[in-house]
């Protein structure tokens, strides 16, 4: 099993961050194939967003476009998110927001998201979210992924929160377009991407199986 180098979470800001004022998503794309996210949307190379990521939090590409994922009709392009330690999958909100949260899973397990007003999880619970198994249910379309059926999802709440916990199950949700703004997600172009595809028996999302014919 190869080993992943963790990035510390910033816990302060350097520069002024744009408040979330607009919709505004993250999708993932230009990270690389199993790198952690870490800081990307924090000043790291992606946009500026004031939002940093837990040690053990991966973006995954779709083995189509060369990656190693296990997934199909993902809504953006090619990559993804997933967490190698449920104990620890958190995102950080260094502006807070107010104004909904949504995104879309794909997920082999239930699971339950959560919202806070303090950072790392803590404070006060300002809403939750449900995630059902539904990974390979129903797909048709892109047949190369186990992690086929995409659920848009999102919840409103009162007060202004700080991190979002998506723990649960570590290798076995993935998760994509992640919506502040809105607590319906943002589907990016959507007459480019295919919203189902076809399921096969579930394994985790890092690795995938292939079986010569």
């Amino acid at each position: 099993m190869k080993t992943f180098k963790k990035l510390a979470v910033a816990a302060a800001l350097s520069v002024t961050l744009p408040a979330f004022a607009d919709v505004i998503f993250l999708d993932f794309e230009g990270i690389g194939n199993q790198m952690p996210v870490g800081d990307f949307y924090n000043g790291g190379g992606g946009p500026n967003y004031g939002v940093s990521f837990s040690d053990a939090t991966l973006a995954i590409i779709d083995a189509d476009a060369g990656g190693t994922g296990n997934i199909a009709n993902e809504p953006s392009p090619d990559t993804v998110m997933f967490f190698l330690d449920a104990n620890n999958a958190i995102l950080n909100a260094l502006n807070g927001f107010d104004t909904g949260f949504s995104f879309y899973y794909s997920s082999a397990f239930a699971a339950t998201v959560t919202v806070w007003d303090g950072l790392d999880g803590t404070g006060n619970l300002l809403g939750s979210i449900d995630l059902d198994a539904q990974y390979n249910i129903g797909c048709s379309g892109d047949p190369n992924g186990q992690y086929c059926n995409w659920t848009p999802i999102g919840v409103a709440f009162a007060g202004t929160a700080m991190s979002i916990n998506f723990g649960g199950t570590a290798n076995y949700t993935a998760y994509d377009n992640i919506t502040f703004g809105a607590d319906v997600p943002v589907i990016p172009e959507p007459s480019s991407y295919a919203l189902m595809a076809l399921g096969l028996a579930g394994i985790g999302l890092a690795t995938r199986r292939r079986r010569n014919t």
